[in-house]
């Protein structure tokens, strides 16, 4: 399918759904920005994958880890097209930023000073950052906060220098005891009160932590600068019920108009897996228009 070909289809009633903000309208929809992990698109090289990414409408591609070494590949790859770099997901690096072996953590923020350098010089969002991963520390949540509140100044410093930012990142209960919820990571923003320093939220994990996508989002809307996106079991979004289909297919309508509303204009990530006996060359552009029909429901729902 071609690009032009696509645009048409995306097309609805309510007006002209902006893929990437690149359309107008009568009735103009903020513009949903799609993105996805580099694994999860299909590819035989990353240029392959982001010509995929870019025929499918999206425009973000999200890294893993720090990847200085690729930094002229991701450039050649992007190089002529509408698809940018979204974030890097650098993760916790066993939780030696919040360790209590000095040198553990001294290393700790040395790595994740050369991935906000890599951020910059590739122009993304930011570096997604989880202080620890269950197993990784048996320190108590407030002894992490005092480490976080005497470390994050200095390293958002260094974010500011290098044109990026740290995006704290909330994980449900089964991956991390600290961290859960939006408004947790929000409380840590708005402690260290810079700008370097920010979150994200991620919809799988707050289908397991949140009572409402919308206040959580309105919670942490002045620090929020990326969005995960996954099904309820963690698959693409709409596949909820290949695994479950005595349950109901995880909604993104009520997030997205939250979005909306707090003027969200950063990007929107796959972040999951996929159904074992489906074609990703067609499941994922499925995935994608399904996400682009719940995003213009929520701009035509919206109070």
């Amino acid at each position: 399918m071609n690009r032009r070909h696509f645009i048409q289809q995306s097309l609805t009633a309510a007006g002209t759904l902006a893929v990437c903000g690149n359309t107008h309208a009568e009735v103009t929809i903020p513009a949903l920005k799609l993105s996805s992990q580099e694994g999860r698109i299909p590819g035989g090289s990353l240029k392959e994958k982001v010509a995929n990414l870019e025929a499918w409408g999206a425009c973000g591609l999200e890294l893993g880890g720090d990847p200085s070494n690729r930094i002229a590949e991701v450039k050649e790859a992007i190089k002529g097209t509408k698809v940018k770099v979204s974030a890097l997901c650098w993760g916790a690096r066993n939780g030696d930023l919040v360790s209590n072996d000095p040198e553990k953590r001294k290393s700790g923020i040395e790595a994740i000073k050369k991935a906000l350098n890599t951020a910059g010089e590739l122009e993304s969002t930011g570096v997604i950052f989880v202080p620890c991963f269950n197993g990784q520390s048996s320190l108590k949540p407030d002894e992490i906060d005092k480490i976080l509140w005497e470390i994050l100044p200095e390293i958002g410093d260094h974010a500011k220098k290098a044109g990026s930012r740290i995006l704290l990142e909330p994980l449900n209960k089964g991956e991390t005891f600290y961290l859960n919820r939006i408004e947790q990571a929000a409380a840590i923003c708005a402690k260290i009160d810079h700008p370097g320093i920010c979150l994200m939220g991620d919809f799988y994990h707050m289908a397991k932590e949140e009572k409402s996508d919308a206040e959580a989002f309105k919670s942490g809307a002045k620090w929020l600068h990326h969005v995960h996106l996954a099904s309820r079991v963690r698959w693409l979004p709409g596949e909820d019920k290949l695994k479950e289909p005595d349950q109901p297919e995880r909604s993104f309508v009520e997030g997205f108009r939250a979005l909306q509303q707090i003027g969200y204009q950063d990007y929107c990530s796959l972040e999951c897996g996929i159904a074992p006996d489906k074609d990703p060359m067609k499941a994922i552009p499925q995935s994608f228009q399904l996400l682009r029909d719940q995003w213009s429901e929520a701009f035509r729902s919206k109070a």
